[in-house]
């Protein structure tokens, strides 16, 4: 049996990588831990976990086909655990950037039912930022 931990790594296509990598690092606080210009690759350290992101006129991008949006979407949402949860903070960050963020709502992932945030990055891809479980489980 195959025994899963924890997500290590997504990769999204991007189209401005220069602009997705300001939101990444910018706005949500990943941190740049390697770069492949000559693959057309940066990649983030998101928390324990890592976001790759790869321009679709990079050579690893146009492996990958069309470029990503609204119609040919192959990701729905992904979701990055945040530690400290402080819901004020985290809305005023992301209001400071010009992000708008959806309700709070409690929801259920890897640790159990708690609160997340639902917002969209530059290129539309959606993302979920979700705090630790509530004390009564779920």
């Amino acid at each position: 049996m195959i025994s899963i931990r924890n997500l290590d790594h997504l990769v999204l296509r991007v189209v401005d990588l220069a602009k997705m990598e300001a939101f990444y690092v910018g706005v949500l606080g990943c941190t740049v831990a390697r770069r492949r210009d000559d693959l057309g690759l940066v990649q983030l350290k998101a928390g324990r976990s890592m976001l790759d992101l790869v321009p679709v006129q990079g050579k690893l991008g146009l492996a990958g086909g069309a470029a990503p949006g609204r119609e040919g979407r192959n990701v729905d949402h992904f979701c990055f655990r945040v530690e400290p949860w402080d819901e004020q903070a985290i809305r005023a960050a992301l209001a400071g950037a010009g992000i708008a963020a959806g309700d709070t709502a409690s929801r259920f992932g890897a640790d159990g039912q708690g609160p997340s945030i639902y917002l969209t990055d530059p290129e539309g891809n959606t993302v979920e930022l979700k705090g630790p479980p509530d004390a009564a489980g779920g």
